[in-house]
């Protein structure tokens, strides 16, 4: 066992390439979590369901590679296998983009499902031959029985912190930097020309060049593959798509969802039916042309605050957004143009909102809710109360809430807002507010009475609207109470109608 040992170490796996080898192959493994969060968001949404599912299928794919790479080691000489292995954990980590991409364009608007089985597939096989790395290395270092400890204990250790560092560069630098794709094709090709090198070096050019042909292979499907956004943010796959029947329409998507329509020409069109319900609450409450001071939760295309910029002058909204993505493409390919009457904060909007002063707005608009992923912290009580208490005695708080089938999360928001405000209002399709139909539902709710009469009136046909307490009891029934202790937004939301 002590010439193998020696062998080995003539070789050239000494402790400190052992020691890269555990904490590269590690740090590979969180960057490919971390990543496969970031494809399966524009089809499933970061919820807190496909979070856990992506980790679940990490942690299985970590406990396989472990059990696989020791029963490897024991059977297959490591300096033989251990460098094909890495090649092959990488070319099929160039393989990722093209499976997901073609899988999301084939079954665009549908089959999440299936986008999420791929990108598992496609997580679980290099991650599982990641893992297998660290105990065939542990393998190749363990010289005698009176070393078990100490090199199984090190080399343990470097993994981890090999995991720690994956995880944080790709959270805090990685994605903040550079494109999804550059991240994959990136830990890819280094993975390949790792794994290459070690086998060229154990066992000769030739061993190396099937897998070396499947990398090739992968950056070549990557490359010709269809790109599901223009724009990749830091937290959404946005692109802007021009209406076909109208010059200056511009559409905002952010991943797969309509998010917002403007049009660059005139400020004061609205497309999409939330928008317009916003107005007539707005506009009724506040008839004429004053100005107001507006608070914004989430900025999308900014088409309310322009739409205030435009027809009540001197009107200064603040706009508070966590996706600096979003801006750019706001200013690149929306027009936006920051000032005095337009200040957008980076910022995310629980935060923004705790650091406004007291009774300092009239109008405080959140609209940070899709239809697949809902920042739960913007949903419960506590922010609720918060809004209320920087709104000034006649301010009104409006929320827009996309949500279908049985309508859980829209329930339980309402009944959450109402235990706050004493007077609350749903604006909705008719045929949503009796459960018929899902989509978009408006709610507003203030400290003084809501014009209900003037709004339904202003609405005519186009929409329901409900504020009185005992309907707004009725409808909500026996919804929870959202709070910062209890907010299961993801498993009351329906995203799609069913």
């Amino acid at each position: 066992m002590q010439e193998t040992a020696q062998a080995v170490q003539a070789k050239g796996i000494n402790d400190k390439v052992a020691i890269a080898l555990a904490f590269g192959s590690s740090a590979a493994v969180m960057v490919l979590e971390l990543v496969a969060l970031r494809l399966v968001a524009p089809y499933l949404g970061l919820t807190l369901e496909t979070n856990t599912a992506v980790i679940g299928v990490a942690l299985a794919a970590i406990a396989t590679g472990a059990a696989m790479g020791g029963r490897i080691a024991d059977s297959v000489p490591p300096t033989r296998s251990l460098g094909p292995l890495i090649v092959l954990a990488g070319a099929l980590v160039l393989l990722i983009l093209p499976a997901v991409r073609w899988t999301g364009e084939v079954l665009r608007g549908g089959g999440g499902q299936v986008v999420f089985l791929v990108v598992a597939v496609a997580l679980f096989l290099p991650a599982s031959l990641l893992a297998a790395v660290t105990p065939m290395v542990t393998k190749l270092r363990l010289s005698t029985l009176a070393q078990t400890g100490t090199v199984v204990g090190r080399l343990s250790a470097y993994a981890t912190v090999g995991a720690i560092a994956g995880t944080v560069l790709t959270g805090f630098v990685f994605v903040a930097k550079v494109p999804t794709s550059t991240i994959v094709l990136w830990l890819g090709g280094f993975l390949v020309l790792a794994g290459a090198a070690l086998t060229i070096f154990f066992r000769g050019l030739k061993a190396a060049a099937k897998p070396l042909a499947l990398a090739l292979i992968g950056t070549s499907l990557t490359l010709v593959a269809p790109r599901p956004c223009e724009v990749e943010t830091a937290y959404h796959c946005a692109r802007i798509e021009k209406d076909p029947a109208r010059a200056s329409g511009r559409t905002l998507y952010l991943d797969q969802l309509r998010h917002s329509y403007v049009d660059l020409d005139d400020p004061t069109y609205l497309e999409f039916e939330y928008a317009k319900n916003f107005v007539a609450a707005i506009d009724t409450k506040w008839p004429g042309k004053s100005p107001l001071e507006a608070l914004h939760i989430g900025a999308g295309g900014l088409t309310i605050p322009n739409y205030l910029k435009a027809t009540r002058p001197g009107t200064r909204n603040k706009v508070y957004e966590i996706d600096p993505g979003v801006i750019e493409v706001d200013k690149a390919e929306l027009g936006a143009k920051p000032g005095p009457d337009l200040d957008i904060q980076i910022r995310d909007g629980r935060l923004g909102v705790r650091s406004e002063s007291a009774d300092s707005r009239d109008l405080l608009v959140m609209d940070a809710f899709g239809g697949v992923a809902v920042p739960w912290h913007l949903t419960t009580r506590e922010i609720v109360a918060d809004a209320r208490r920087v709104l000034k005695a006649d301010g009104l708080y409006l929320v827009n809430v996309i949500d279908f089938g049985p309508q859980d999360f829209l329930k339980a928001e309402l009944r959450t807002i109402a235990a706050e405000f004493p007077h609350v209002g749903l604006i909705a399709k008719p045929t949503a507010l009796t459960g018929e139909a899902g989509g978009n539902f408006v709610l507003l709710a203030s400290d003084q009475p809501l014009p209900g009469a003037a709004i339904r009136q202003r609405l005519g046909s186009t929409a329901g609207y409900l504020d009185d307490p005992a309907g707004i009891e009725r409808f909500v029934g026996d919804a929870p109470l959202l709070t910062d202790d209890y907010a299961p937004v993801d498993q009351l939301l329906t995203p799609f109608a069913s």
